[in-house]
């Protein structure tokens, strides 16, 4: 079965939410009953629109300007793969690191089950120890 373009387009659209904090357009990405696998050190599973909405406010109150730049996207029937950098100001206090006011860049591999054009599910990984080293006092 031919990668699906639609899958492509869909998931160009959640990095969007995310770089521009449009939650009102979370319903035409997410799926009512969504859930995310955060990795095991930035807490729990988030569930359904409200959590991943949630999600989006916190972590672009953390680091302001936050953006995903996708660096590759792998396509399937039914799953997306996405790899992306994600940077930010960070400007408030994050995994208890005060507010350093420094630029953070760090990498981060997603993969998107996708049913009915939506996103149902979601596990993230990203370069935790990289992030962590950008954040201690210099």
């Amino acid at each position: 079965m031919q990668p699906n373009n639609n899958h492509r387009k869909l998931i160009e659209e959640l990095h969007r939410i995310w770089n521009t904090g449009d939650v009102d357009s979370i319903p035409n990405v997410y799926s009512d009953d969504f859930v995310v696998h955060w990795p095991k050190g930035w807490g729990e599973k988030a569930f359904g629109q409200e959590g991943i909405k949630a999600s989006i406010m916190e972590t672009r109150r953390i680091f302001t300007n936050w953006n995903e730049e996708i660096l590759d996207m792998i396509v399937g029937e039914d799953k997306v793969v996405t790899r992306y950098r994600s940077t930010g100001l960070h400007s408030a206090e994050y995994l208890s690191f005060s507010p350093t006011g420094k630029k953070i860049e760090f990498e981060e591999i997603s993969i998107y089950r996708i049913d009915k054009n939506k996103v149902v599910e979601q596990w993230c990984l990203g370069d935790d120890f990289h992030l962590q080293n950008q954040l201690k006092e210099d």
